[in-house]
């Protein structure tokens, strides 16, 4: 197991809340952080692009005041999810400002992150890429990332196909650094439980949707409450990439979830002021196949209270059956 310096001492649970489309933003990142896991939001979400400073400093400068206050609590660091796609248009100005800020974590997704990867180790960042299969791992361990984030079967939003056995097991073999997995986790055991198949970090996104602090519509958080795994709907039209989205919000955009045509990826658009086609898909709600473990809307205090205590207990009965 592998654990960056920035991450040692610094969590009360081996999580990293993911960055979600339009759902995370400094209120639940702060909260996240507070309450001991790693929060973080896609640099996108801050428009316009300006307004990612002034993100950025409300985050650090809370942050900072929070662990003066609490030298003895467990206070995580943030992280900033960057899209390296040709369509963001925003990619420079969003890593200068991050740069700016010395951003302890940088998430990059869908290519491989070599220009970020400078940036972020010139003053001693880390930077996690998210992959669904090992040709994109390869791919990003060349380029000198310090973590590989397993996005496999069941994970909310765009995810891959490959069961966390596999994938796990294929990337541990090749690479000693830093591993996150994506898929479906939602509790304390779950986060065991990707331990225990070898990654060092749960990545946890639909889950903390369901909780008060999340930017998140009350209709999506209620149907997160009130759904199954047989509610998710694996496609790509609605951004080019494949991906897991709740049936009713689909059916409720007046579509048929079960006859969805595909998209080429050449319709994908992360640039600052985004497509119409996006907008027209921002009822499109994601979520992966946890959802039926997920019953409550709750603050964040509360919900990584539940997990560290599910955590500690499975812990305990796994060390007595020992």
């Amino acid at each position: 197991m592998s654990l960056p310096p920035v991450l040692q001492n610094s969590l009360r649970l081996p999580v990293v809340g993911a960055p979600m489309f339009i759902v995370s933003g400094p209120k639940l990142v702060i909260e996240q952080c507070r309450a001991g896991i790693v929060g973080s939001f896609p640099a996108l979400n801050a428009r316009p692009q300006p307004l990612l400073d002034d993100w950025l400093a409300e985050i650090t400068e809370t942050l900072e005041l929070e662990r003066a206050a609490n030298p003895d609590k467990p206070i995580a660091p943030f992280a900033v999810n960057q899209i390296c796609h040709a369509s963001n248009d925003r990619l420079e100005a969003d890593l200068e400002s991050c740069v700016k800020f010395k951003v302890p974590i940088i998430i990059t997704s869908l290519r491989p992150p070599q220009i970020v990867v400078d940036a972020v180790h010139s003053y001693g960042g880390v930077v996690f890429h998210d992959v669904i299969n090992m040709r994109h791992a390869r791919k990003a361990i060349e380029q000198g990332v310090d973590g590989i984030i397993a996005v496999c079967a069941g994970a909310g939003g765009h995810a891959g196909m490959l069961s966390p056995f596999a994938l796990i097991k294929e990337l541990r073999a090749e690479f000693d650094g830093t591993i996150l997995l994506s898929g479906a986790m939602t509790s304390g055991q779950d986060v065991i439980a990707a331990q225990a198949i070898g990654a060092d970090l749960a990545y946890i996104g639909s889950r903390f949707i369901a909780t008060e602090e999340a930017n998140a519509d009350s209709g999506y958080k209620q149907m997160l409450v009130e759904t199954a795994a047989v509610d998710i709907v694996y496609s790509s039209l609605f951004t080019g990439v494949l991906g897991n989205y709740l049936k009713p919000s689909i059916t409720n955009a007046g579509l048929d979830p079960d006859n969805l045509p595909a998209a080429d990826k050449s319709t994908m658009n992360f640039g600052s002021g985004g497509n119409q086609k996006s907008k027209a898909w921002r009822d499109i709600w994601g979520a992966g196949q946890g959802v039926g473990s997920i019953h409550d809307v709750l603050p964040v205090a509360e919900l990584v209270e539940r997990m560290a205590d599910e955590y500690a207990d499975t812990m305990a009965r796994l060390r007595g059956a020992a």
